[in-house]
């Protein structure tokens, strides 16, 4: 029942953390806003686009993720009663799996894009392209915030489980 108890725990924390995606897309589709009703400036304007997109894209993930582990919750107590040792070993399959992906997305992919960004800031001269670019950056800053605290999160959950199977 150990399981079950930090199974639950973890996913409520998942859904706390995965609504701050929320709260930064809407911040980006504020400053989408506030570009387009206030911005004077060539560069100001060229933010109106990029920051619509990136607050829409991070209302994608969050609401995707919330959905996710909001469902994630109601099915645990089900599998765990039906076989625990299934649940358990699934439990650990996927986290190593997601351990992985942190490893090659969160902690790789998104770096290099963020210098990819920062380079194409220095070299193209060009209003929408840079607007973009840091808008990129922004972006990338709030997903590798969230989802570093997620994966501090399920190392965590993981050595909880070890614990407690051993």
């Amino acid at each position: 029942m150990e399981v079950l108890k930090f199974a639950t725990e973890w996913a409520k924390a998942e859904v706390f953390s995965t609504r701050f995606f929320i709260v930064f897309a809407l911040l980006f589709l504020i400053a989408s806003y506030g570009f387009w009703q206030l911005g004077k400036t060539d560069l100001a304007k060229a933010h109106i686009i990029p920051s619509l997109v990136a607050g829409i894209l991070l209302m994608i993930i969050g609401v995707g993720l919330v959905y996710t582990n909001v469902n994630r919750i109601s099915d645990f107590e089900a599998a765990y009663q039906e076989d625990a040792a299934t649940f358990i070993a699934s439990e650990f399959e996927r986290i190593e799996s997601a351990l992985k992906e942190y490893n090659t997305i969160v902690f790789k992919a998104i770096p290099g894009i963020m210098i990819l960004a920062s380079l194409l800031i220095i070299v193209i001269d060009k209003p929408v392209w840079r607007a973009s670019c840091i808008t990129t950056i922004a972006m990338m800053i709030v997903i590798l915030l969230i989802d570093g605290t997620a994966h501090s999160r399920i190392v965590n959950y993981k050595q909880q489980l070890e614990t407690v199977t051993q």
